[in-house]
């Protein structure tokens, strides 16, 4: 799988990742399914998951299907909560689930990011955080977006990318590149909308084909389809036209 530097972290991270928003809240009688998805991308070189308090039980799943991995991934993990003590308790959670540290903790949804930028800085300086990012799935939102990313205090964002959405492409990808950030896409299968219409390896691959983005973090709750998206994640990419074929295909 390619490995792609993740903006001015310097993380060389494999292309395709893993996501975990409604795949991976399960119960406990459930997690052998969770833990085969982890298996499968592992071996298939992904090594960068993705999860948030949002996504209810989602980071404890997350956490045990790792296990003794640990070392050997990168969690990107949320704060999703206007209140400092919900945040504080959400920190805290996380650190237990993921052995002690979050690699990327990204504010989700820009949810009072002003405000959690200012302790989250304290807890990268104490090296419980590697590095910090801002997410936001709503176009609308991208201008606040921007804001953020030109303070200087993140590191990453995370952004949905794929034939049917491609506003980032506009101004938050370019700026993106400008300040060197990293760009995780989300949604690189439309929430999984797209693949009625088109193969999950052709839109991660359409996504990927854009140099800008360096992780796309499908999710899944299916080891056969975790195992179809690592092999998305070595080139060839789709040229320009054929990117724009895909398009067509997708807004069919």
């Amino acid at each position: 799988m390619e490995r792609r530097r993740l903006g001015r972290t310097e993380w060389q991270v494999p292309v395709v990742g893993l996501g975990t928003w409604q795949t991976f809240d399960v119960a406990a009688s459930a997690e052998r399914g969770a833990r085969d998805v982890v298996d499968t991308v592992w071996d298939g070189g992904t090594r960068l998951f993705d999860s948030s308090p949002m996504y209810g039980r989602a980071e404890g799943v997350l956490g045990r299907a790792l296990g003794g991995r640990r070392e050997g991934a990168l969690v990107a993990t949320k704060i999703w909560t206007s209140s400092m003590a919900a945040a504080r308790t959400q920190f805290e959670a996380q650190l237990e689930f993921f052995g002690g540290r979050v690699d990327l903790e990204q504010v989700h949804n820009l949810v009072a990011w002003p405000e959690h930028l200012e302790w989250l800085e304290a807890e990268r300086a104490a090296a419980r955080i590697g590095w910090l990012g801002a997410t936001h799935y709503a176009t609308s939102a991208f201008g606040e977006l921007e804001r953020v990313m030109r303070t200087g205090r993140i590191d990453a964002i995370q952004v949905p990318y794929n034939p049917l959405e491609r506003e980032v492409e506009r101004r938050i990808l370019p700026l993106a590149a400008e300040l060197d950030l990293g760009v995780i896409a989300m949604r690189p299968l439309g929430g999984g909308s797209l693949t009625r219409r088109l193969g999950a390896i052709e839109l991660l691959k359409w996504t990927l084909a854009d140099d800008r983005v360096h992780v796309a973090i499908p999710a899944t709750s299916s080891a056969a389809h975790a195992r179809m998206n690592t092999e998305a994640g070595a080139p060839p990419w789709p040229s320009p036209q054929q990117r724009q074929r895909l398009v067509d295909l997708a807004r069919r």
